[in-house]
Parts: C-alpha cells; sequence; structure tokens
C-alpha cells in the first residue's frame, strides 16, 4: 500500500526499525547537514530529529535515502514497477511522439480513483492551525545551512503550487527555497521551470503570482514533484496513479490554489512582479556550489500547520544523496514514455554521478547504418532529456545498468575520429562547465558494432566478442562443488 501522509509512513519505518530518533539538540547550521551527509552515504536508516535548535517543530530527513523505502513509501515492489504499471498504461495502443505521451496520460482522467478528490477546508490536517500576518515566522520552521559556503539557510523539500494564469494549468515543483527573513523566501526557478514561466506570464500581464508550498506532503506527492512531466500533465494525476488511489486537497486560505490536505505545513504568499533577491550560493545537487543569482522574492501571508507538525528535507550535494533513489525511479518511470518517442531505445541508464542528465548510456537493436546517432539526435529532442550532455550509445546484448560492461564497449569498439559527434544545444541552469550560461557543447559516443556500409571494412568484418564454450560453462557450472571453490 502507499501511504497517506508522511507521518504513518515514518511509524512503518520505525516499526521496522528503519527510522532513528535524534533527540538530543542538533544545530541546523552545518550540523545535521554533517550528519546526514554521512547517513545517506552509508545507506542509512531515516532519520527524525526531534530537538533541531531554534525551531519550533522536528525534521524529517533521508526519508527517501534508499530505493527500498522509496519503493515502500509508494506502494510498490521496486522501481521496475513504476515502469511496468506505465507500461500497461500505453497497452494495447502504441501511440508515437509527445502526443502519444499526453493522451496515454489523458486515459487516467477516466480512472475514478486517480484524480484528486477535494476536501472541505474544516476536514484538511494540514490547516488545524492557521497564522497570518505578523503571526507569520518562519524562522520557526528547521532550515538548513548544509554547506560552509551557502549563502544562508534553506528549505530543500518543499513542493512549490503554481498555475499558468492564462491556462489555469497548476504547476507542482520541487526547487531549493533560500530563507531571507522571518516572513521572505526565495524562490529558485531555473530557466527551464514551469513555474518561472507562470511567473513570467504573470509579469506581462502586471498581475501578482499566486504561490503555495507545502512540506511533509503524502510521499507519492513529493515524488511525483520530481517527476519530469510535460508541463500540460498533472502531477496529482500521477501521484494518484503511482499510488493508486486519489490524492486529498484542499482550497488554500489566502490564495487560488489548491495544496494537499494531509501535507504537514503549507506557506501561502502572493509574488509581486519584478520582485527579486540576491538567491545562494548553495551546495547543490551537482556537487559543486552554484553562484549567487537574483531570483524572485516571495513574501509570506499565511502559514497553515497540523497542530503538531514535522518538516521534511533533504540534503544535496556530491553524490550519492538522498536524490540517487528518486532519480533512479523517475529513470525507470520514464522509460516507457522515451520508448515512444524514440522506440529505437531498449533500455537507458541516467547515472547518478552525472547528476542524472548529464549522462545517458541507452541501448539500441542496432538495424541501419549511423542507427546510433539518429537516436542520439532523438533524444536530444525529447523534452527535458535535451538537457542532456554526454550520450553513450551500446547495443542490445550489453546491460545498461553495469557500468564496467558498458566501459569495455566505450572503451573498446570507438574510432573517436568517426564515432564522435559533437554538438552544441541546451544545458541544465545549474552546469558549471558551459562556458557560457545555458548552452554549451555535447557530445555522443557511438560505441555499437560498427556495419560494412558505415565503413568499417576491414578484413572478417567487426569482431567476435570472447565467450565461453557453452557445454562447457555448462559442466563447470554442474561440477563446480566438486572443486572446492
Amino acid at each position: 500500500m502507499a501511504y497517506d501522509d508522511l507521518r504513518s509512513f515514518l511509524r512503518a519505518l520505525e516499526r521496522e526499525g528503519d527510522l532513528r530518533r535524534i533527540k538530543v539538540e542538533v544545530d541546523p547550521y552545518l550540523e545535521i547537514g554533517e550528519i546526514v551527509d554521512r547517513v545517506q552515504k552509508a545507506k542509512g536508516p531515516a532519520l527524525l530529529f526531534e530537538n533541531v535548535k531554534g525551531a519550533a517543530m522536528p525534521l524529517a530527513m533521508n526519508v527517501f535515502g534508499t530505493e527500498r523505502r522509496l519503493a515502500k513509501a509508494l506502494g510498490l515492489k521496486s522501481a521496475e514497477d513504476i515502469s511496468e504499471k506505465i507500461a500497461g498504461l500505453l497497452k494495447p495502443e502504441l501511440p508515437h511522439g509527445f502526443t502519444g505521451v499526453r493522451d496515454a496520460f489523458g486515459k487516467l482522467a477516466g480512472m475514478t480513483h486517480v484524480p484528486p478528490r477535494k476536501v472541505k477546508q474544516g476536514d484538511a490536517p494540514v490547516q488545524q492551525v492557521v497564522l497570518t500576518g505578523d503571526q507569520v515566522d518562519l524562522d520557526a520552521l528547521p532550515a538548513l545551512f548544509t554547506w560552509p559556503g551557502d549563502g544562508g539557510s534553506f528549505f530543500n523539500l518543499g513542493l512549490t503550487h503554481t498555475k499558468d494564469p492564462d491556462s489555469g494549468i497548476r504547476n507542482l515543483g520541487l526547487y531549493r527555497l533560500q530563507r531571507h527573513d522571518r516572513r521572505t523566501i526565495g524562490m529558485h526557478w531555473q530557466i527551464h521551470k514551469d513555474s518561472r514561466n507562470h511567473a513570467a506570464v504573470a509579469a506581462r500581464r502586471g498581475e501578482r503570482l499566486p504561490v503555495a508550498i507545502a512540506f511533509g506532503c503524502p510521499p507519492a506527492v513529493t515524488y511525483a514533484a520530481t517527476a519530469p512531466l510535460p508541463g500540460d500533465i498533472d502531477e496529482y494525476l500521477f501521484a494518484g496513479f503511482v499510488a493508486g488511489e486519489r490524492v486529498r486537497m484542499v482550497d488554500c486560505r489566502t490564495v487560488p490554489l489548491q495544496v494537499p490536505a494531509d501535507a504537514e505545513v503549507v506557506l501561502e504568499g502572493w509574488l509581486e512582479p519584478g520582485v527579486t533577491l540576491p538567491e545562494g550560493p548553495f551546495g547543490d545537487h551537482t556537487g559543486f556550489y552554484t553562484p549567487q543569482e537574483p531570483f524572485p522574492a516571495l513574501t509570506i501571508d499565511c502559514v497553515t500547520m497540523r497542530s503538531r507538525p514535522l518538516l521534511q528535507s533533504i540534503v544535496v550535494g556530491r553524490p550519492p544523496t538522498e536524490d540517487g533513489p528518486l532519480g533512479k525511479f523517475t529513470e525507470r518511470f520514464f522509460l516507457p514514455l522515451l520508448k515512444i518517442i524514440v522506440p529505437d531505445i531498449v533500455d537507458y541508464d541516467l547515472p547518478e554521478a552525472g547528476g542524472f542528465h548529464n549522462c545517458v548510456i541507452v541501448s539500441i537493436d542496432k538495424k541501419y547504418p549511423k542507427h546510433a546517432q539518429k537516436v542520439m539526435h532523438a533524444i536530444w529532442g525529447a523534452h527535458m532529456m535535451s538537457l542532456t550532455k554526454l550520450i553513450v550509445v551500446v547495443d542490445a546484448d550489453c546491460d545498461v545498468h553495469d557500468y564496467q560492461e558498458v566501459a569495455w564497449r566505450a572503451l573498446g569498439n570507438v574510432d573517436y575520429s568517426r564515432d564522435l559527434s559533437v554538438v552544441e544545444g541546451p544545458v541544465d541552469h545549474l552546469d558549471h562547465a558551459s562556458y557560457q550560461q545555458f548552452w554549451g557543447g555535447k557530445a555522443g559516443i557511438d560505441a555499437t558494432r560498427k556495419l560494412p556500409e558505415e565503413g568499417y571494412t576491414r578484413d572478417g568484418g567487426w569482431p567476435e566478442m570472447v565467450a565461453s564454450d557453452p557445454e562447457t560453462a555448462a559442466t563447470v557450472s554442474r561440477r563446480w562443488k566438486e572443486y572446492g571453490l
């Protein structure tokens, strides 16, 4: 089963011995970050800091720090379950292109257990306490100053709700939030993000943009906020699909938006056009500090919460971090959708060391000359995959998740004068390696077997790989115990 709210999931983890309560006082300035980074790199338990210095509520960390925990939170057996659920949704039809992706998700609307369900304000746990005006004090919420070079304290797992002022389509996004003062937070809306576009539309119209930020949401909702869905696909529809049940939503108190009724804390405010503050630096998931830039500054007018709330956050930095399981689940979820856009793909892998978007390893059933190059360019044209900086294409008999196998192919099967493609295109807002922001060089490596039609005309053709004699291998397997090994 998926979990209706964060606290019920934490109780389940505690019963299994997979959650530790830290009762001593801990400092959100560097200390919590150091503790969490060590625990998550050791694949340790979820953590509940009950006594955060200067804060009025506990802080849950490393909640999704292993694939097993994330699968449990979503009511799944493994990351592969997501791929299977999506693939099952797409059958028996085989739609093509982005229209096919939208049509496939559109079919969810007819599933009665998926669309969000509205809850009256009086019945929403997240509105048991309502604070407005001078009662608002963001200092009471445990924000983290994680790395020594950070520009301030940040909330790293606030789910930001906006809607397009023209179409009314809502968006759920996950962005870091810098706490500037007791009523102001910085909105780190990168250039490719939907909320940034919503703010730009509102500014052109001379209007304020309503914003709501929810913390401690049901696990399926938090996961949906991280998924790279096309802008016109409702994240709450997807969350209901993953969890197998409808998400309970409630109208906000002061802005025309809806938020999860079972969240722990919600911040509400109106973003004034053109109001920015310096945001950052920040030790990001790239493992490097992103520099200070001006970003929108949101004044919080209202805070709603449960009567005894807790906050959830994550620590990002040099991988591996809690981003790892979230990224791996998204990799598996997106595979059937990517196959709609690029049917040539057999499987793919997004290495965590590459931040999940810097590198893609993809396998294909090669059928014709330059097939690998065709797939490279198709991937660079596929939604957020356009930000990929390195694509390594291997044959279908290569396990893309076995990096030793991939390295063997990529290092041995490539003539770089012919098999290396270098292009320019968009890169992630946070990319520090590009010589100018937002765009830079990309490379594709064709590590597949080469065909005579591609110019590989050496005598004997492409060589066979070394492999054991099947009959001998079976004999050795049968007699293995006899060898005393």
